[in-house]
C-alpha cells in the first residue's frame, strides 16, 4: 500500500512510474538549490520530474532534466528550464549514494518534489533497483489480487 501523504506538504511533482519501474529501498529528503523564478514557476504547479534521475559529479549529487518551465512574468531573468539542479544533501548522504551508484549499478530516482510546512522547495529521492519485466508482471498481479480480496471480504 502507499504511504498516506503529510497534509502538512504542498506536492508540486510525482514521479509515478518509479514505483512501477524500480524497487524502492531507501528515500532521503534533500533540499534544491533554486533560483527565484523556478520557486514561483514551482508554485505554480507545472513541473515534471517523470524522466529525471540523480547523479554525481565531483562529490556532489545533482538532478538531471527535471523540467521546471519558464515563469510567465519572469522577463529576462528566467532560468533554463532542464538544467542540471544541486541537491542539498549531508555528505554522509551524498558518499551513500555515489558508492551505491558506482559499486551497486543502482539508480537514484526521484520520487516528488514539494513544499515543506516552512515554505522551502525539498524532493525525495530513492536508491533503487530497476525491475525487471517479470518483475512488473508479479507486482501488477498481486495488487490486482489485493484489489479482488478485499472487494470479497467487503462483500460479506
Amino acid at each position: 500500500m502507499a504511504k498516506k501523504p503529510d497534509l502538512d506538504q504542498k506536492v508540486v511533482a510525482q514521479n509515478r512510474k518509479a514505483r512501477h519501474n524500480y524497487f524502492i529501498e531507501e528515500t532521503f529528503e534533500a533540499g534544491l538549490e533554486l533560483t527565484g523564478t523556478e520557486v514561483k514557476s514551482l508554485r505554480g504547479g507545472r513541473s515534471t520530474i517523470a524522466e529525471s534521475y540523480v547523479t554525481a559529479n565531483e562529490g556532489e549529487a545533482w538532478l538531471v532534466n527535471a523540467n521546471i518551465p519558464q515563469y510567465a512574468a519572469g522577463n529576462r531573468f528566467n532560468h533554463e528550464p532542464k538544467r542540471a539542479r544541486k541537491l542539498l544533501l549531508h555528505r554522509s548522504q551524498i558518499s551513500k549514494l555515489i558508492g551505491a551508484i558506482q559499486r551497486e549499478g543502482r539508480t537514484v530516482v526521484p520520487l516528488q518534489i514539494y513544499f515543506n510546512p516552512k515554505g522551502r522547495a525539498k524532493i525525495e529521492i530513492a536508491l533503487a533497483t530497476g525491475k525487471k519485466a517479470h518483475d512488473k508482471r508479479a507486482t501488477i498481479k498481486e495488487r490486482d489480487w489485493q484489489r479482488q480480496r478485499s472487494r470479497l471480504l467487503a462483500r460479506r
